[in-house]
């Protein structure tokens, strides 16, 4: 039998390695090993992100969100200054295409003001003087947001951590788990590891993690991919920035959007679909065990009949990019078809309630000697390092 570990973290995303490495910090003595099923860090929701570090003007005043992206914002630009990480904080605009969103532009700059970002109102005008190429009726100016690539920033807190002592295994996918005398016993790929408390960041599995140490959490992970596709080079000048269409109020995503890379790309995206797998970046991925977990969950449906028009739009665009193209073209009619090539896809790992809606903050279960984070999606990069800080805050 191995050596018993103080503290097992589940799951090499990079919210998983923000706690490692705040643990470590905290707890220097402490022996703390972080598993992960692949042969490297972040291979999926991390690894796959945008690269936007979000303001938290979208999210509920006083929320975990809210709370955790406005000061992420500031300590994820620190982390990349002080190690040499690409960033830019270019800011983006949110713009109103259409006389009926008008009055929710208000309120998400009302929202905004809330959150105590230093957002404001522009003019037509004016957004015109940031992004030339972009029609609209007026917008929100968010100087805060930035770009990076979080997979740079997980490498770096893999390193940090490693280098505090910390101990990554890879290939280890956690199979089962077993309690005695207060120490749980892990089942892996990899043989069995011992530790005496447990913190599950296992993203898009994280219920199933959950569940295997007895824990049975109020949601369940629905998988939606986002697809996208990136301007062709010779069209990157059309966007300088982040241009954000005024979301839905009623659907969990932020719609169809450009996004200026850090690598100087432009993705276009992203469409959201439901995922017939949990890892499922392709159309043609597909897992039995997945899909009937969605299929059989009450939840699923009750989520479908709420937002039946959104997802068949969503659906539509998926299969037929000219109507992906067309919804480009509200922001910046300038855009062709020919201008868009595919670019890889992520998987959102979404948590959803039996009475059908989304989990709109960040879940965090407790269990015995173990904690279980349920439900950290977008703006999780963000706060990644504000999360870490916040469940050691509830471990050590």
């Amino acid at each position: 039998m191995k050596a018993i570990f103080d503290y097992v973290i589940v799951g090499g995303g990079i919210v998983g390695l923000a706690t490692a490495l705040e643990l470590g910090k905290r707890l220097p003595s402490a022996r703390i090993i972080l598993l992960e099923k692949e042969e490297g860090l972040s291979k999926h929701q991390t690894g796959r992100n945008s690269g936007v570090i979000h303001s938290g003007i979208y999210y509920k005043p006083g929320s975990f969100k809210a709370e955790f992206a406005r000061a992420g914002a500031m300590s994820m630009v620190e982390f990349c200054r002080d190690h040499g990480i690409p960033h830019d904080v270019c800011g983006k605009i949110i713009v109103a295409t259409r006389e009926s969103e008008l009055p929710i532009l208000r309120q998400l700059f009302d929202r905004g003001v809330l959150n105590r970002l230093p957002v404001s109102r522009i003019t037509a005008d004016e957004l015109r003087e940031i992004e030339p190429h972009v029609v609209c009726l007026g917008g929100i100016k968010v100087p805060t947001t930035g770009i990076t690539d979080y997979r740079l920033v997980s490498q770096k807190l893999g390193e940090l951590f490693v280098d505090g002592g910390g101990a990554i295994e890879f290939g280890c996918e956690v199979r089962s788990f077993r309690t005695a005398n207060n120490v749980h016993t892990i089942e892996t790929s990899k043989g069995e590891y011992q530790g005496r408390f447990v913190i599950n960041c296992a993203g898009l599995f994280s219920d199933r993690v959950a569940r295997m140490d007895g824990v049975v959490p109020a949601a369940r992970i629905v998988p939606f991919r986002g697809e996208y596709f990136e301007l062709v080079p010779g069209k990157r000048h059309l966007v300088n920035t982040l241009v954000y269409p005024v979301a839905n109020p009623d659907f969990p995503f932020l719609g169809v959007h450009f996004t200026k890379m850090i690598d100087g790309s432009v993705h276009a995206g992203p469409n959201a679909v439901l995922a017939l797998k949990r890892e499922g970046y392709y159309k043609s991925d597909f897992n039995l065990r997945d899909f009937t977990e969605t299929m059989v969950f009450p939840g699923f449906w009750k989520l479908i009949s709420r937002n039946l028009g959104e997802g068949l739009k969503e659906m539509h665009r998926s299969f037929f990019k000219s109507a992906f193209v067309h919804s480009l073209q509200q922001l910046i009619p300038e855009v062709r078809s020919e201008d868009l090539v595919p670019c890889k896809a992520g998987v959102r790992a979404q948590a959803l309630l039996e009475d059908g809606r989304l989990v709109d903050d960040f879940l965090i279960v407790k269990g015995h000697h173990a904690l279980h984070v349920c439900n950290a999606p977008s703006p999780a990069a963000t706060a990644a390092l504000e999360i870490g800080k916040s469940i050691v805050d509830q471990v050590a």
